[in-house]
């Protein structure tokens, strides 16, 4: 009897959480088994000539589709070129295929294709193909994303992932936690509390590249702590490692407005998610150039 026989997919299967962890191990990397996906990155980095590519693969359902700072269509452009940015890649290249609904009114496909269009500039990649499908009135939930991106590491001295992490290397966070999530929830008119916070959606290149170009070889491993927010991210870091992680959480950036939504709903910030953020490994002596 196979053991999932009996098994349904549940809500919490998609938080990025322990379940999220079992369904991504237990169904997709055990029958997808290849030395690529086994790693369990961002991304997969491959060969091609002379060259080190990175390519990656999202998919955005968000409700509401429009919330403080962004919609889901510049999150999906912001989210596939970080995915890239963290395995130390510059993004080039993002396909995007549309999931839409029967009477999803045109006007806010426009809206959402518009930002699409901002936020790759903003990044500096180009949408180079895509594909849509239109479903039945209540088969979708107005607008489904899914993007793909690839990536070039320009420099061979950049080798990250977690087999590189050592007891005593500095965690860095770039910027407040949970602003994305705080703003997807305020939209969401769910709680009795106006925020004023704004989604943090932004592509991370700019910020990252000088850091690779300074000290390239002190870092060990990067991410941008969406599903789960910081919490799930250091997990994920110290899995299949000797390792664990501390931090003070005294010290962690949390807006006033988050906090106070925390507060009244019962969430963590650390596991709240975020889509202009990104989490460094270093070692301690780059520590103070990775803050500059």
């Amino acid at each position: 009897m196979n053991k999932n026989e009996n098994v349904l997919i549940r809500l919490a299967h998609g938080n990025g959480g322990r379940l999220t962890n079992r369904l991504v191990n237990d169904i997709f990397i055990r029958h997808f088994k290849n030395p690529f996906i086994e790693k369990a990155m961002d991304a997969a980095v491959f060969l091609t000539g002379q060259s080190r590519l990175v390519f990656t693969t999202d998919t955005y359902v968000i409700r509401p589709l429009f919330f403080p700072g962004g919609n889901i269509g510049k999150l999906s452009i912001c989210g596939t070129a970080n995915d890239c940015t963290v395995m130390g890649a510059r993004p080039l290249y993002v396909s995007c295929g549309f999931v839409i609904e029967e009477g999803f009114p045109v006007l806010e496909l426009e809206k959402v294709v518009i930002s699409m269009k901002e936020a790759a500039s903003e990044a500096g990649v180009i949408i180079v193909t895509g594909d849509t499908k239109v479903v039945e009135k209540g088969k979708a939930d107005n607008l489904f994303i899914n993007t793909s991106g690839i990536g070039e590491i320009e420099t061979k001295k950049i080798n990250t992932g977690n087999q590189r992490i050592n007891p005593g290397d500095v965690i860095i966070v770039s910027g407040t936690l949970g602003d994305h999530a705080a703003a997807v929830i305020s939209a969401r008119k769910e709680f009795p509390l106006k925020l004023v916070v704004e989604s943090d959606a932004a592509p991370l290149w700019d910020m990252i590249a000088p850091i690779l170009e300074a000290v390239p070889e002190s870092i060990k491993i990067m991410r941008d702590p969406t599903r789960g927010g910081l919490a799930t991210t250091l997990n994920e870091f110290v899995k299949g490692t000797s390792c664990s992680c501390t931090i003070d959480e005294k010290c962690l950036p949390v807006r006033d407005d988050v906090k106070a939504l925390c507060e009244l709903a019962g969430f963590d910030p650390i596991y709240l998610a975020n889509e202009g953020k990104i989490v460094i490994v270093c070692d301690p002596d780059a520590q103070n150039i990775v803050l500059q």
